[in-house]
């Protein structure tokens, strides 16, 4: 009896965590595209195929919607950054990084942005438990830029006084500042020159 109904239990949450996946997957195809404040709850609704009360089940309203996203969003952009990041060590590898980044971008003509950047920029001053989400993802992500110059500085790349952290955090605003213009242009060519002049700067620090 009680084998039976720990049975039952697990079927049902593990079907409950399928339609919660449904709701945040579709939310956040929605919400890059169109920004969060053009995508409602109904449209989530259409595109997820749920009901109303399923919805409700899950999430008690659209503020709880946004942060799913974001924890979704944010797990893609970190786990894509750490593969991308994780081992390089060189400037050539910071360039093929940034080769990625906006070749990726121009797939779209630049026209979403950066996912995170996107979410910021709406939410940042409406939700704060959004605003923090954010904050801390994108503290990983300049984490993870930090580690790269770091292996650089200990390689013998940087000079041992090089500031990685700010470092770090100059490069991810070219990344980001280069997202924003070229969704403005729907163009990539000002995302690629940002983030060259970044790269350009940490070459010129050279200890070599």
């Amino acid at each position: 009896m009680s084998t039976t109904a720990e049975t039952t239990t697990t079927r049902l949450t593990a079907r409950g965590a399928k339609t919660r996946e449904r709701i945040v997957t579709a939310a956040a195809d929605l919400m890059y595209v169109r920004g969060v404040g053009a995508t409602t709850l109904d449209d989530v609704l259409a595109a997820s195929g749920v009901s109303k009360s399923q919805l409700y089940r899950h999430f008690a309203n659209k503020d709880e919607v946004v942060r799913a996203v974001i924890a979704l969003m944010g797990e893609r952009v970190i786990q894509r950054e750490q593969n991308a990041l994780g081992r390089v060590s060189t400037m050539a590898g910071l360039r093929r990084w940034r080769d990625a980044l906006v070749q990726n971008n121009a797939l779209r003509h630049g026209a979403y942005g950066c996912a995170l950047g996107s979410f910021a920029s709406e939410v940042a001053d409406n939700d704060d438990i959004a605003r923090r989400a954010l904050l801390a993802l994108f503290a990983e992500w300049k984490d993870l830029l930090a580690g790269t110059i770091r292996r650089l500085q200990e390689n013998g790349t940087l000079p041992p006084d090089a500031r990685v952290d700010e470092l770090a955090t100059g490069l991810l605003g070219a990344v980001q500042g280069g997202y924003l213009l070229a969704q403005t242009a729907r163009d990539v060519t000002p995302m690629a020159t940002s983030i060259d002049m970044a790269l350009t700067h940490l070459e010129s620090l050279s200890a070599g």
